[in-house]
């Protein structure tokens, strides 16, 4: 049904055709003709959204409100190989020495590696001249030394295949 016939079905019959008839007949055809501007009113609306969000989003990154990854560690650490093919490893220093108080392991083509270490306990954190010496020759071998944090995290301080 047409809104006209709706209009004039729905009216007394004293106000067919009357002015105010006429004026709603022609608002109901304004109305008609004015639909194709809803699209392009929704399309722009929807656009400032999805910008304003991904400024929102590049922002978060940008001033660090997403979360942080984790800054890496500095430890020196420096393995030199013996006579016998064996490597010692001799804890140099850095920043972030002390922190590792959850010791080290030491890796040999990725197993852990049951080392000697002076003093002769493990020291948390190591200090700054701290040695190992793995019981694996290092010939054509990976050799990784993984530091555990005070932060919880853990990191591979030493990578060298000999």
């Amino acid at each position: 049904m047409k809104e006209r016939e709706f209009w004039f079905i729905h009216c007394l019959p004293s106000q067919k055709g009357s002015t105010d008839s006429i004026k709603v007949d022609q608002f109901m055809k304004t109305i008609r003709t004015d639909e194709e501007a809803v699209s392009p009113v929704i399309g722009v609306i929807l656009m400032v959204a999805i910008v304003v969000i991904l400024a929102a989003v590049i922002a978060a990154f940008v001033f660090g409100m997403a979360g942080s990854a984790g800054g890496s560690k500095t430890v020196g650490v420096v393995v030199t190989l013996n006579s016998d093919g064996t490597g010692t490893g001799i804890f140099e220093g850095g920043p972030d020495l002390n922190k590792m108080t959850g010791g080290y392991v030491v890796n040999v083509d990725g197993v852990p590696d049951t080392v000697t270490t002076t003093p002769v306990d493990q020291e948390k954190p190591p200090k700054v001249g701290n040695t190992f010496t793995t019981t694996v020759p290092l010939a054509t071998h990976r050799i990784t030394v993984v530091g555990s944090f005070s932060d919880g995290s853990e990191q591979v301080i030493y990578d060298r295949t000999f």
